[in-house]
């Protein structure tokens, strides 16, 4: 059992060192035999059971800071929110957010809603199709917000999209 598995094995490791040779033109062996023809396995080999890469070409690298990677530039998660134009409504997305209060409590709130809706009205619609309650608040900032009671965010995008109030791709849920 033990030596059909090390067969396979030995077969394996000789097919991607044929495909590493095939795809890089660098010169690997396979399992290394005696000039008797005996075999790795039979202890009367002086050589090792695998003779790797036994030449590099001076293009191939040997080490992996020889390799020249690209590294992406550094990300900022912050950088559209620390753009100029920042506001509220800043190009025409829909926010809709979760704020935890104490303990599993939690507000969804809604902005950047158009200024021709009324705001109102689509609370009341909200509050009847996901039963909970719900405020709209001025804020000096971000205009009025709908907050409503409870994680309900993604009731609330389908719901928005299904109204025909905004595009899908024009609202952006966050949070955990």
């Amino acid at each position: 059992m033990i030596g059909a598995s090390m067969r396979i094995m030995s077969a394996i490791v000789c097919t991607c060192l044929v495909r590493l040779r095939n795809a890089s033109g660098v010169t690997v062996g396979g399992p290394a035999t005696s000039p008797g023809g005996d075999s790795p396995r039979s202890g009367r080999s002086s050589r090792s059971k695998l003779a790797f890469v036994s030449t590099f070409p001076s293009t191939v690298p040997v080490f992996m800071s020889d390799l020249e990677a690209q590294i992406p530039s550094a990300f900022d998660p912050f950088a559209d929110a620390n753009a100029d134009d920042s506001g509220a409504g800043t190009k025409d997305y829909v926010h809709i957010r979760i704020q935890q209060r104490n303990g599993r409590k939690s507000l969804t709130t809604v902005q950047g809603l158009k200024k021709e809706f009324s705001y109102n009205k689509i609370l009341k619609d909200l509050k009847k199709e996901f039963c909970c309650n719900g405020t709209v608040v001025q804020d000096p900032e971000l205009g009025q917000v709908i907050q409503l009671q409870g994680d309900q965010r993604k009731n609330a995008s389908n719901f928005l999209v299904q109204a025909g109030i905004v595009k899908k791709e024009h609202i952006k849920i966050h949070g955990f």
